[in-house]
């Protein structure tokens, strides 16, 4: 059976390049490059913000059994939040912070107890304005806690 012609022509039609492979190559490649670094971006988010919310409440934590009074504990702890967080672009208000305290949680000072910090916020994704009401949150949930002892020797400074 011979094939026509044109059928032939058809054929070598389809199989030359002309040139489109550097078109397809930065298409493909966009498509590709785009969301990595968007996954990079956010991430990077998220890291940032897991270490920021670590580090306020380790050191929110460490200040407040290093306290004289329960006044001069609370406004050190939450100097502390705000600081760490503020390192990392966070802000302080959006920030969930919950001090509790045993074996007594009306004296979070008594000796040889402990102190529990728990921090809660949210990490920012990237390029995602927040004007845009969408389903999705604006950002991912982040959660820490730290936990430290009052010193059996906090009564005799």
């Amino acid at each position: 059976m011979r094939r026509s012609r044109r059928w032939t022509d058809r054929l070598a039609r389809l199989a030359r390049d002309e040139g489109s492979a550097s078109i397809e190559f930065i298409t493909v490649g966009i498509l590709l490059l785009v969301p990595t670094v968007y996954l990079v971006l956010a991430l990077s988010s998220i890291q940032s913000a897991s270490f920021a919310v670590e580090g306020a409440a380790r050191q929110a934590s460490r200040v407040f059994v290093q306290a004289e009074s329960l006044a001069q504990a609370e406004a050190a702890a939450s100097r502390a939040v705000a600081v760490t967080l503020a390192d990392y672009g966070l802000d302080a208000a959006d920030a969930r912070v919950v001090i509790t305290c045993r074996p007594d949680p009306a004296d979070c000072l008594t000796r040889r107890g402990f102190v529990t910090v728990s921090i809660s916020t949210a990490a920012p994704l990237p390029l995602f304005p927040a004007v845009l009401e969408a389903d999705i949150p604006l950002g991912v949930p982040i959660d820490a806690v730290s936990t430290e002892q009052v010193s059996r020797f906090a009564g005799a400074r």
